[in-house]
């Protein structure tokens, strides 16, 4: 059985991550998040319900820490200016609570390739924007890899921790395909030992 989420909570929680990526005005683009004036190694949000980390070299910025409504929207960039680590902004998105329920990986992956799924991932809300490229899950965690309209390709990750859904997501104008892979799975293992889940 595989931890997962109803398909209303990934409408909720995406739409809440997709608003959180987009240039909205008092959140940081990759300039400003790539050089924290004083990078924290990890937050709690939502009262300590979940405590939010990144891979080695990503550090969350405390000042775009959003929540509503039981939910949480958490930016990670570079800790440091000169950090080897690819120039990225990845964004954890919390669900409220309980939105953790059994469900299969193929449910979801079916889900994502309807058109009201495709629709939950484009920026516009419009299906037609969407291909999927990818889309499997291991171990608790779904992966999947989006092209959305003319952008690059990303992927990203969902899971459960402490009885939420929790979905993550990696950008970065020189981020590959693979990088981005990489960068989503290292954040969510990070996630999962910072929760006590490993």
């Amino acid at each position: 059985m595989f931890t997962w989420i109803n398909k209303p909570a990934v409408l909720a929680l995406l739409l809440m991550g997709l608003v959180a990526c987009q240039p909205v005005a008092g959140l940081p683009g990759l300039s400003t998040l790539h050089m924290l004036a004083e990078p924290k190694g990890s937050v709690s949000v939502l009262d300590g319900a979940v405590r939010v980390t990144g891979p080695k070299g990503y550090c969350p910025d405390t000042e775009t820490l959003h929540t509503a409504e039981d939910s949480a929207v958490v930016l990670l960039g570079r800790c440091f200016a000169d950090s080897k680590a690819p120039a990225a902004l990845v964004s954890v998105t919390v669900g409220p609570a309980g939105t953790g329920q059994p469900s299969e990986g193929a449910e979801l992956a079916a889900f994502f390739a309807s058109d009201s799924g495709r629709a939950t991932l484009s920026q516009r809300g419009q299906a037609q924007d969407i291909e999927v490229l990818s889309a499997l899950s291991s171990k608790g965690v779904f992966l999947i890899q989006v092209q959305d309209r003319n952008q690059p390709p990303y992927w990203r990750a969902m899971t459960a921790l402490a009885g939420r859904m929790v979905s993550v997501r990696a950008n970065g104008p020189e981020l590959s395909p693979a990088e981005g892979r990489t960068l989503v799975e290292a954040t969510v293992q990070a996630l999962r030992r910072a929760n006590g889940r490993i």
